[in-house]
């Protein structure tokens, strides 16, 4: 009778044996919750410190508030907050798929054509000589105070990175594995879709990464040049009435935000390359 590798005589794995993919799985519990726990000191030493300041210095709340007086401008106006908070997650959100689809979609035009790689990439890489912030109120004059001209900033300021990263992942497919397909008849654009594509993803998955955190600072600064709503517009309408501790509350939400985005968007790339893998 043929027995498997790995298995006893009845076809079971032996208990002290780990699975193929045990490897690929994340870190145990307990090294989470001593991430969290880092995490948690760090934040509780940084707040404490900010606390101190205010007190050793006498620091006026106009100038900087303490983090009660913040954690108190954040209960009271709950409301307020989550409302423009809601709109900045939505540009974010939007600008974000928009922003990796295009930037994706063009790494992947320039890596199968040596002409669109002649033409364009120069232009692309010229295009970064020019501020993205510089764009804004540009934005603004030809697409209004609304959704569009945000999510537009935030597509403008993440796309090249995604492009970029991506293309360079396309381009530095192994040559022994695109060999093997030309010699098994794999036209080129199975060889794009099937070996190049997978082999990038943990390239693609590093543009994620920064465009998480990139995105948001589109969708803020677009909402400092003009705007009706978003936590941008919230800072600049509570800094223009002296309401420093409101205005922090919205860049700590802002924060929240962000760093929630990352995680999730890091998260998903860990499972996508362990996939992949």
């Amino acid at each position: 009778m043929r027995r498997h590798g790995g298995t006893d005589g009845s076809g079971e794995r032996p208990r002290g044996a780990s699975s193929p993919r045990s490897g690929a799985r994340g870190p145990a519990p307990s090294a989470r919750l001593a991430r969290a726990g880092q995490a948690a000191a760090v934040t509780v030493a940084l707040l404490a410190a900010w606390q101190a300041a205010v007190w050793l210095f006498a620091l006026p709340p106009f100038i900087l508030p303490g983090p009660l007086r913040v954690l108190a401008a954040l209960r009271d106006n709950a409301g307020l907050i989550a409302h423009h908070a809601a709109i900045t997650a939505a540009e974010v959100a939007l600008g974000l798929v928009l922003g990796v689809a295009l930037g994706a979609a063009t790494a992947i035009g320039l890596a199968a054509s040596p002409l669109a790689r002649a033409l364009l990439r120069p232009a692309l890489v010229a295009t970064q000589a020019l501020p993205v912030f510089a764009l804004a109120p540009i934005l603004t004059l030809w697409l209004g105070y609304g959704l569009a001209s945000k999510v537009l900033m935030a597509v403008l300021i993440i796309y090249f990175p995604v492009t970029s990263a991506f293309f360079d992942g396309l381009m530095r497919t192994p040559r022994g594995w695109l060999d093997l397909g030309r010699t098994m008849g794999a036209s080129p654009r199975r060889l794009m879709w099937r070996v190049r594509v997978p082999a990038a993803v943990p390239a693609l998955a590093s543009g994620l990464r920064l465009a998480a955190v990139y995105a948001p600072i589109g969708a803020v600064i677009g909402e400092w040049v003009g705007a009706a709503g978003g936590l941008g517009y919230l800072m600049l309408l509570a800094n223009g009435r002296a309401k420093t501790d409101l205005m922090f509350a919205a860049l700590l939400v802002l924060a929240a935000l962000t760093l929630a985005l990352y995680w999730a968007v890091n998260r998903g790339c860990d499972r996508l390359t362990a996939r992949m893998a």
